[in-house]
């Protein structure tokens, strides 16, 4: 299964940098980096990132991260993918810039 992460530009880039990530400061601060299913990535995208530009949509298969990925309520009560532990670029399978006001079943698969 593929869970989602989207980075603003400048994270995705030290992401590439680096070859790895804690994420966004939200992650740093929360402990953990913020996932979403395919069907939750849209509310996601509307609620944390309406009207930033330059952002990515990484694609990551859920069993390559372990026992560090944890399924917890968040949203809604929704389960949410949380790693507890840096993300690899290796671990990425695919990364697409996106518009947050244009739909988004084209970048999802």
């Amino acid at each position: 299964m593929l869970i989602y992460k989207i980075l603003r530009e400048d994270e995705w880039r030290a992401l590439e940098r680096d070859g790895q990530t804690d994420g966004a400061p939200v992650d740093v601060e929360d402990g953990f980096i913020h996932f979403s299913t395919a069907e939750q990535v849209s509310g996601t995208l509307a609620k944390h990132f309406q009207g930033e530009a330059g952002l990515w949509l990484l694609s990551v298969e859920a069993d390559r991260l372990g026992d560090a990925l944890k399924w917890e309520p968040a949203r809604g009560g929704e389960m949410f993918p949380h790693l507890y532990r840096p993300l690899e670029r290796a671990e990425v399978e695919r990364a697409v810039q996106i518009d947050p006001e244009a739909p988004l079943p084209h970048v999802i698969s």
